[in-house]
């Protein structure tokens, strides 16, 4: 019989008694993006060659062309001079091919005891270990800079908001910290999905197993998986370790989108409390004056592409029956996707972090507007016996006095104060301090700056050890 690639370049041409539209070539394949996947396809063949020789399904000679042709093909992909086929398809078949152009009748050989299925499956991990691995490190990186800043500016007073109103005044070293918090249980769940996106398909082959006396847990050692999936059906079907990677990697975005929105604000001429270094951002085609904070914009608009990405693969997946379907074929795009998105946008933020230029003093004045240290003047009293709710309103109506007089509580006089309470000394004035106010919140997770210095050398020790 004619070779079947040299026939068709199809691997199931003799079962079709016409040849695949052009249209329908185009449509169906996924070469032009799944190549990416190359390197790791390669890795796992040599791996599942390397067991069918040890079972003694292949020959030792056999296993040593399947060697150097893989050999050869890896250097011509790393060089740029594989040829990437339409007509093939996909990645697997287009090094196939090569493979059995280089070897013959050894290449034919490698497919044995396995199936696309189980090996697309088996690539997809190998990449997305690979992913998860340089994720943790962009978010290390990351956190690494945020204390960095954190350190130097743990005595540096801002307003705290909640509803966007002036709550109580921290420390700028303490509000960065909450990102750190933040991307530090990001790491947290990147690192429980590796657990999961660390099993072996291979072996499950086109959904039910092989005939062929393979060792399955000899291929996941080689390979460096924890363990192999136990269930040959759901080995080749289960892309709950892609979805999981991208409500992970949705949760990191959600967190870079909240602190874009913060620099964007902070930057803005209106509030002032930062500027950002000119390599990250842009100017107006039109408008001289303009400095455009285009990184955080940008990364607050990918987010929405990532968040996209995870309902797109939940959407594949909730219709499918058991096992493999060519829907599957759509979860690499969205994937690939959120990896090389996730994986810029966490370099490119590590790098700007270390680029903010803080404003203290606009900082400063902005935190003594809006009554910051109302709830310190409440706390006050409350120490001096009054209870919690009458004392509150007590502040409550000094602060309306301030407002109708147009000034700040601590401008007022001490006869002034004395008109809510009769509980107020000449002690309160260091209450209503800015200094005072966040030096008073010494307790682990506070706005004190020795809080915040401590905060920083767990951290540091923390990250040392990763």
């Amino acid at each position: 019989m004619t070779d079947q690639f040299a026939k068709k370049s199809e691997a199931w041409s003799a079962r079709f008694s016409e040849p695949v539209s052009d249209l329908v070539k185009r449509y169906t394949a996924s070469v032009f993006f799944d190549k990416r996947l190359a390197q790791v396809d390669i890795q796992g063949s040599l791996a599942h060659a390397e067991m069918l020789a040890h079972q003694g399904i292949i020959s030792a000679a056999d296993h040593a062309e399947i060697n150097r042709g893989m050999a050869q093909i890896k250097g011509e992909i790393d060089a740029g001079r594989f040829e990437w086929l339409l007509d093939l398809e996909d990645v697997h078949l287009n090094i196939e091919k090569r493979l059995t152009e280089l070897v013959g009748d050894a290449g034919k050989r490698l497919h044995t005891g396995r199936s696309r299925n189980d090996q697309v499956a088996t690539d997809i991990r190998l990449y997305m270990r690979g992913a998860v691995d340089d994720i943790l490190g962009l978010l290390h990186d990351l956190r690494h800079a945020l204390v960095d800043l954190a350190e130097q500016h743990a005595d540096t007073i801002l307003p705290g908001f909640t509803h966007m109103q002036v709550a109580q005044p921290i420390t700028f070293g303490h509000h960065v910290l909450a990102y750190v918090e933040m991307f530090g249980r990001d790491a947290e769940r990147m690192a429980d999905a590796r657990k999961r996106i660390n099993r072996l398909p291979l072996g499950a082959a086109a959904l039910a197993g092989t005939t062929f006396p393979i060792d399955r847990l000899r291929v996941a050692r080689t390979l460096g998986f924890d363990d192999v999936c136990r269930n040959s059906l759901d080995a080749v079907s289960d892309r709950d370790f892609a979805i999981e990677f991208c409500a992970a990697a949705a949760l990191v975005m959600t967190h870079v989108s909240r602190l874009s929105e913060e620099l964007v604000i902070w930057m803005s001429p209106r509030v002032g409390f930062i500027d950002i270094a000119d390599r990250f951002c842009t100017g107006s085609s039109i408008m001289p004056q303009k400095k455009n904070p285009d990184v955080p914009e940008l990364a607050r608009g990918k987010t929405g592409r990532v968040n996209g990405h995870l309902i797109a693969l939940l959407t594949l997946m909730k219709g499918q029956p058991l096992a493999y379907n060519k829907d599957n074929q759509e979860d690499k795009e969205p994937l690939f996707d959120t990896v090389d998105t996730l994986t810029d946008t966490l370099r490119i933020f590590a790098d700007m972090a270390r680029g903010i230029s803080v404003k203290p003093d606009a900082m400063r004045a902005a935190a003594l507007q809006g009554y910051a240290t109302a709830t310190d003047l409440a706390d006050y009293l409350v120490k001096k016996g009054l209870p919690f709710r009458d004392a509150h309103e007590a502040v409550a109506l000094a602060v309306r006095s301030c407002v109708d007089r147009g000034c700040d509580l601590a401008e007022l006089s001490l006869d002034d104060l004395r008109a809510f309470s009769s509980l107020i000394g000449d002690d309160v004035f260091a209450v209503l301090t800015l200094e005072g106010s966040v030096a008073a919140r010494d307790h682990i997770g506070g706005t004190a700056p020795n809080q915040v210095r401590a905060a920083i050398a767990h951290l540091r020790n923390e990250l040392d050890k990763i």
